[in-house]
C-alpha cells in the first residue's frame, strides 16, 4: 500500500480511538504501528521510524518540563488571578469582553495553559456576567478567543515544539505571532463575540466560586514572566542565547521569590511538573505518529498538490497545523505532528524557519477545540455549560483560529 495512504489510515484509526475515549497516547502509538505496517515496512522498520519520531522531539519535551516551574508559579501563587483581576478592573465593565479576552491572552502569552487561563478567569467572568446580564456563551468565547491569541505568542508547549522542530529561536517565533494575535484579539472581541446569539445568562450558584485570598501585588506577579521574556529576547536583540530550558524555570523561581511564596515552592513545582508531565507523555505518542508520517509520502503528496500555487509552501504550514489539530483536538499535539512531519518540506519550499513555525502554530488553533479533546470539556465546565451549549461555540472558536492562521500568512507574505 502507498505509504501516504497507509499513514492517513493510521491517523484515522488514532482519531477514532481518541473519540472512543481510548487513551490518546496509546491511540496515537497504535495508529503509528498500523500506518507503518500498512506501508509495508515491517515491524522492525516501523518501530525504528516511531522511535526516530520521538527522538526528534525529545529536546522540546525537556524544555517543556522545565517550563512547568513558571506555570506552577503563576497559578499556585495567585499571580495569574492578580493579573486577570487587574486588567478587568482597569478596563471596567463597559469593556468586559475586551478585558476577559485580554486577560486570557496575557496569561497564556506568559506561559499559562489556555485551559488553565480560562479556568482561572472564569470565576471573575461569572460574577461580572451575572451582574451585567451577559450570556455564558459570549463570556466563554471572549476568554477562549483571547487565550488562542495569546497561545501563538507564548512559551507554551505548542510554541516551544514548533520552534524546536524548525530549529528556530523561540523568542523569534513568539514575536512573529504578535501582529496576528493583536488582529485576532480585536476581531474576536468586536466582531465574533457579538455574532453569538445572546443565550442563557450566567448564574453564580451554578459554579463553585472560591475567591483567592492574600493575592500578590501586580508588579510581583509580573516580575517572573517579564524576566523570562527578557531572557528569551536577548538572542534577537543582542545575540546572547539563553535557552528556554534555563529562561523558563529562572523566571518561575524569581516569580516565587517575588510573590513571597518561597514556602510554596515545592507546591508550585509539583503542580507545574504534573501539568507538563501529561503533555510530555502525550508528545511521546504524537512523536511516534509523526515519525511514521514524516517517513511516508504524505509530504510529497502535499507538496505536489500545493506546487501549482505560487505560495504553496506558505499554505502548507497553517493547513498542516489545522488538520493535525483537528485530528488530535490539541494545539500542542497538532503543532507537534505538523512541525515534525512537514518542517523540512516547508523550509525546502522557501519558507523561513521562523515563519514556518509561526504559521503552523497559528494553524494549530483552528480546530484544537473539538469534542474529542480535553480543552472542549474543561472550558465548558468552567462556566457550568452543558455539552449541547458547548457544541454551539465550535464554529465561532474555529473562526477565531482561522483569523489567526490567515493573519499569520498575510503578515508573512508582507514581512517575510
Amino acid at each position: 500500500m502507498n505509504s501516504a495512504i497507509a499513514a492517513v489510515i493510521g491517523l484515522v484509526i488514532s482519531i477514532i480511538l481518541i473519540i472512543r475515549k481510548i487513551s490518546p497516547v496509546y491511540s496515537l502509538i497504535l495508529g503509528a504501528v498500523v500506518g507503518g505496517l500498512l506501508s509495508g515496512w515491517g515491524l522492525e522498520v516501523t518501530v525504528s521510524h516511531m522511535i526516530t519520531g520521538v527522538k526528534d522531539i525529545t529536546p522540546a519535551i525537556v524544555r517543556i518540563i522545565a517550563a512547568g516551574i513558571l506555570t506552577g508559579m503563576l497559578v499556585k501563587t495567585g499571580a495569574a488571578t492578580t493579573i486577570a483581576k487587574s486588567i478587568i478592573r482597569a478596563l471596567g465593565e463597559k469593556y468586559v469582553f475586551l478585558a476577559l479576552a485580554l486577560s486570557a491572552m496575557i496569561l497564556t502569552c506568559m506561559g499559562v495553559f489556555i485551559d488553565v487561563a480560562v479556568i482561572t478567569i472564569a470565576p471573575i467572568a461569572i460574577i461580572t456576567g451575572n451582574r451585567l446580564g451577559l450570556s455564558r456563551t459570549r463570556l466563554l468565547l471572549a476568554m477562549i478567543g483571547g487565550g488562542k491569541c495569546g497561545n501563538i505568542i507564548s512559551p507554551n508547549p505548542n510554541t516551544i515544539i514548533a520552534a524546536e522542530n524548525f530549529d528556530a529561536p523561540l523568542s523569534s517565533v513568539m514575536m512573529a505571532g504578535i501582529i496576528p494575535a493583536v488582529i485576532g484579539l480585536i476581531i474576536t472581541v468586536f466582531v465574533i463575540v457579538p455574532l453569538i446569539p445572546k443565550g442563557d445568562m450566567m448564574r453564580e450558584e451554578e459554579v463553585d466560586i472560591k475567591e483567592k485570598e492574600d493575592l500578590p501585588a501586580l508588579w510581583r506577579s509580573l516580575l517572573g514572566p517579564v524576566v523570562t521574556i527578557l531572557l528569551l529576547a536577548l538572542r534577537p536583540i543582542c545575540g546572547v542565547v539563553i535557552d528556554p530550558m534555563i529562561a523558563l524555570p529562572v523566571g518561575g523561581v524569581i516569580g516565587i521569590i517575588a510573590t513571597g511564596h518561597v514556602k510554596k515552592a515545592s507546591e508550585c513545582i509539583s503542580y507545574g511538573l504534573e501539568k507538563m508531565s501529561g503533555i510530555a507523555i502525550l508528545l511521546v505518542g504524537t512523536g511516534t505518529l509523526a515519525g511514521i508520517i514524516k517517513a511516508s509520502a504524505i509530504k510529497d503528496v502535499l507538496v505536489g498538490m500545493l506546487s501549482q500555487w505560487s505560495n504553496g509552501g506558505t499554505f502548507m504550514a497553517p493547513i498542516s497545523g489545522a488538520l493535525m489539530s483537528a485530528a488530535t483536538a490539541s494545539t500542542t499535539a497538532g503543532a507537534t505532528i505538523a512541525s515534525a512531519s512537514f518542517a523540512d518540506a516547508i523550509v525546502a519550499a522557501g519558507v523561513a524557519a521562523i515563519w514556518g513555525a509561526a504559521m503552523i502554530n497559528a494553524g494549530a488553533t483552528v480546530l484544537d477545540h473539538l469534542p474529542h479533546g480535553s480543552f472542549f470539556h474543561a472550558t465548558g465546565g468552567s462556566v457550568g455549560m452543558n455539552v449541547k451549549e458547548r457544541l454551539r461555540l465550535i464554529p465561532y472558536e474555529t473562526l477565531v483560529g482561522i483569523v489567526l492562521a490567515v493573519g499569520s500568512v498575510i503578515v508573512y507574505i508582507i514581512m517575510g
